[in-house]
């Protein structure tokens, strides 16, 4: 494989390989989540150490045609400082589903685009905007590797969606009507869905849904279920660490 050069990315994870090096799980515009090894790069004087953080753009280069490349060089972009708190642990969160979703050189550009933008909100002080941008990028997420259905239907019958009727997403069985007796928490009424998928419909799927989200609390319970059956697990990592913090 030919040196690929200045290609933004994002340090999603880093594991300790020999004494002086790292692997990297990288996500990367244009190639998708890649491994890297970063030689040296435990070193004091290496370039490398500042630069190799989480949540934080960088421009890398790298080569090579084993499935686990060589960074050559990386170069943090600039922007915001690393969050702290429960941002912080929301941004590893966002890293976990993508490390867990993602397969590896399948390139998603979109999806980046709506991380970097999620990044750019954690990273700020995202108050009350939190919650809904874990929420539309669990969407998205969803959306780009083909496990979300579509919203504006009944996902068995492909029947419309009756006005004032409310409707559940399941892993199993997609979007359906609500048995009678279900909490309320556990389904949106058809409106809701709809909304939701027009803003994923928008050129700016992201910035989109931020208003919708923020107003379906009611959707996190769903969209957990969804992801936590996708990944094989009943409490993803940082999910569980953010309660066990939450119950101190």
């Amino acid at each position: 494989m030919k040196r690929i050069g200045d290609e933004p990315a994002f340090v999603l994870h880093r594991y300790d390989w020999s004494e002086s090096s790292l692997i990297l799980e990288v996500l990367t515009r244009h190639y998708g989540r890649i491994a890297l090894v970063a030689k040296g790069a435990k070193k004091p004087s290496s370039n490398f150490r500042p630069v190799l953080l989480p949540l934080q753009l960088l421009h890398v280069a790298f080569g090579g045609d084993a499935e686990i490349r060589t960074l050559k060089s990386a170069e943090w972009v600039g922007g915001q400082a690393m969050p702290g708190g429960e941002a912080l642990l929301s941004g590893y969160y966002l890293n976990e589903l993508l490390l867990r979703l993602l397969a590896r050189d399948d390139a998603h550009p979109r999806l980046f685009d709506a991380y970097a933008a999620a990044v750019r909100v954690i990273g700020g002080e995202p108050g009350a905007a939190l919650q809904p941008t874990l929420r539309a990028f669990e969407l998205l997420v969803l959306r780009e590797i083909g496990l979300l259905p579509t919203l504006d239907m009944q996902t068995l019958t492909l029947a419309p969606l009756v006005p004032d009727a409310r409707y559940s997403l399941l892993p199993e069985a997609g979007l359906g009507e609500a048995r009678e007796g279900d909490d309320g928490r556990a389904s949106l009424q058809a409106g809701q869905w709809l909304e939701l998928q027009q803003a994923l419909d928008d050129p700016a799927p992201f910035a989109a849904l931020l208003p919708r989200t923020a107003a379906m609390p009611e959707l996190k319970t769903q969209l957990r279920a969804l992801l936590h059956y996708h990944c094989g697990v009943s409490t993803l990592r940082t999910r569980q660490m953010m309660m066990d913090l939450q119950s101190l």
